[in-house]
């Protein structure tokens, strides 16, 4: 299971939101996005630059609550197309700097039940940001160019979330139900089991209730139902309905 260290982690959330910041710059902002009802693209633009401020101001006050949004520096889009993606950049960078203005060991809220050292957010805003590129990409038609590598730790990201516990997630497995992940491009593995009320995994290849494969890209796309699974490039073995109820339970 791919697991990437803090400096590409960095560099990759530099990157993803330079890239989203790209596509603004070249694309109707009234374009819809169908991933995310009700959004365009440049409510999309919004949500990520807000969000990585949100974060960085949290980040900054060592919050040990959730802070309001109304609370942030320069939480809004600006209206001009280039000024917005500048922001957007800029909001990037705003999070890392307040880490290590911080200490990226302190400890700062989360939405998922617990306190986590200021350094888990660059992660979280990394996939934030892949996540909506990906949906921006595909409401203009566009292939969803996502390194296999960076799909993968979203991947792992996403069961972390899971596992930390959380009210925005059902348990997704039953009792005694298994089920495998299985990236075709990288050959990354996840055999994921249901423990207590949240869920562990590894990288074991023995046998699971039902499996899932395709790309490391598609299997973070389908995990965030950006794509449905019900297509030729994703492999189904097993039964079926173990991925059915996953995605029923754990939408993000």
């Amino acid at each position: 299971m791919t697991s990437l260290d803090t400096t590409v982690v960095r560099a990759a959330l530099l990157d993803e939101t330079d890239r989203l910041a790209e596509l603004y710059l070249d694309a109707d902002p009234a374009t819809p996005i169908p991933t995310c009802p009700d959004w365009t693209l440049a409510n999309l633009v919004a949500h990520v630059g807000g969000g990585h401020r949100w974060a960085a101001a949290m980040i900054t006050d060592r919050a040990t609550e959730f802070l309001d949004f109304a609370q942030v520096p320069e939480i809004r889009r600006p209206r001009e197309v280039a000024a917005a993606a500048a922001w957007l950049r800029e909001g990037a960078r705003v999070v890392i700097d307040a880490i290590d203005a911080t200490g990226p060991e302190v400890p700062v809220w989360t939405p998922f039940s617990q306190p986590r050292p200021s350094e888990w957010w660059v992660r979280r805003r990394l996939h934030e940001t892949t996540a909506h590129r990906a949906d921006a990409l595909l409401a203009l038609g566009r292939e969803v160019d996502l390194d296999p590598a960076l799909a993968a730790d979203g991947i792992s990201e996403l069961l972390g979330l899971m596992a930390m516990g959380s009210p925005r997630f059902g348990t997704p497995l039953d009792e005694g139900i298994t089920l495998s992940l299985h990236a075709t491009d990288d050959a990354d593995h996840w055999r994921i089991r249901r423990s207590g009320s949240v869920i562990e995994w590894d990288a074991d290849t023995a046998p699971t209730t039902a499996e899932l494969a395709a790309t490391a890209a598609d299997l973070f796309l389908v995990l965030l139902r950006r794509i449905p699974v019900e297509q030729p490039r994703v492999r189904i073995s097993g039964d079926p309905s173990v991925v059915t109820t996953w995605l029923e339970r754990t939408a993000f």
